[in-house]
């Protein structure tokens, strides 16, 4: 990287794929950490780098060898340690972004967009540019403008209540569960800034994806009939999962401020052991009467916010169909469902698979998925639809409260240890462990 110095704006950073000095994709860029000097411009001193299995690690910048044309080349060199961050660190994109700063001529203030970082003749790199705009209230107000970083002050000053706008259009086109990792990186007060911001159907989806710990931030940190609306966005077994997390006072005021019907199913979520098949089922599976033609089973199927796994089985019952439902008449696979006649009613193809009580244990569950290769199972009380337990929800059990940040061993680990307890303490599995 000799010759004319080469100025890279982190926004556009993010996201470049990683690659080793053969040509092997090793990661893409999530974030670049830099380190402010009590004299100085503010070092840069190395990449955030999302690897394979979703392991972020730490590259310092003195192993890349160039960064141009869309991607970064690095020695081939990679601590797989995972990154952890420093108290003297700071994230660009995550922390930067939306600073506000003051102009050190006293002409106003402005809001950063972006941070550009430049290497020089020593192989260091430092903090040398901002992308501003200009804040309110000023004659430039709404203008933007690239500026040198020795021009303000307030760059390393963490302030309330800083904005969210230039991370939200970061993160704008990221699947839910990808927003969740970026945020477990942040400081509190970033992932609450964030969480404000995010229109309330989004934020649900992301809740359900985050750590207990962060999720309990966000969620204390709403006003409560926004919270309120939020719980109703997330799915049943989700939202129960999370108000159990709350002291017990927020819980039953949030619990007030919902809708009665969504209330009840969080409540009678909330009834069930954690790991049972109640407290692991969704209330709201794909629920039919016998009478439905085929053509409406495959419309509900195409819902967008219906997960995969739920979206294998719909469930016959008779009148009604919310849950706890009339009579389980069985289920209809979606693949038998494509197989026939639109028009065709859905209780002309209905199947039998074994259904769950809602007492039943995880490991009654996971031998039963296994036994049938189905991706859900009904949950049954005398005679009636309660709900369905997915692979997903077993899943999520099995995995480690801090699956997000452990390594694969330590995942592996966790679920044969798991494992073991679930037989020890579900007897109806000591019985048909042969089956």
């Amino acid at each position: 990287m000799s010759g004319s110095r080469t100025r890279v704006f982190i926004g556009r950073l993010a996201g470049t794929p990683v690659y080793d000095p053969i040509g092997d994709r090793v990661g893409k860029v999530h974030d670049v950490v830099v380190v402010f000097r009590l004299r100085g411009q503010p070092s840069a001193v190395g990449l955030v780098v999302d690897v394979t299995g979703k392991r972020r690690v730490f590259m310092p910048l003195t192993r890349v060898t160039a960064i141009a044309n869309g991607q970064v080349i690095t020695t081939g060199l990679l601590n797989i340690r995972r990154f952890e961050k420093r108290p003297s660190e700071t994230m660009v994109l995550g922390e930067i972004l939306d600073r506000e700063v003051q102009f050190n001529d006293g002409s106003g203030r402005a809001v950063v967009e972006d941070v550009a970082i430049e290497q020089e003749g020593n192989r260091e790199w430092r903090l040398t540019s901002l992308y501003v705009r200009m804040a309110r209230g000023g004659p430039e107000a709404g203008n933007t403008k690239i500026v040198p970083v020795t021009s303000v002050t307030g760059l390393r000053t963490r302030v309330a209540n800083q904005a969210a706008t230039a991370l939200l259009a970061q993160i704008n086109e990221l699947k839910a569960p990808d927003i969740a990792d970026l945020l477990s990186d942040l400081p509190d007060d970033r992932i609450i800034a964030v969480s404000r911001h995010m229109h309330d159907d989004l934020l649900a989806d992301v809740l359900e994806e985050m750590s207990d710990a962060d999720r309990v931030t966000v969620m204390s940190a709403l006003e409560v009939e926004r919270a309120a609306n939020v719980l109703e966005e997330m799915e049943p077994d989700d939202a129960a999962d999370l108000i159990n997390e709350l002291p017990p006072a927020q819980a039953e005021i949030l619990l007030s401020k919902m809708e009665p019907d969504e209330a009840q199913d969080v409540r009678r979520l909330m009834s069930y052991g954690e790991r049972t098949a109640g407290g692991l089922m969704t209330t709201e599976p794909m629920i039919l009467s016998p009478d439905a033609p085929i053509s409406m089973l495959l419309a509900a199927a195409r819902r967008e916010d219906l997960a995969p796994a739920i979206a294998s089985m719909c469930f016959i019952v008779r009148p009604p169909t919310e849950t706890p439902t009339g009579q389980y008449l069985g289920v209809v696979h979606l693949q038998r469902a494509l197989r026939e006649p639109p028009s065709e009613m859905v209780g002309s193809i209905i199947d039998q698979v074994e259904s769950l009580s809602p007492d039943d244990g995880i490991g009654t569950i996971t031998r039963l998925l296994a036994t049938y290769n189905l991706t859900i199972l009904p949950v049954v009380d005398n005679g009636l639809l309660v709900g369905a337990v997915s692979v997903d929800d077993v899943l999520d059990h099995l995995m480690p409260e801090d699956w997000r940040d452990a390594d694969e061993e330590q995942i592996d680990t966790h679920i044969d240890e798991r494992h073991v307890d679930d037989l020890l303490e579900d007897p109806t599995d000591e019985e048909g462990r042969d089956a």
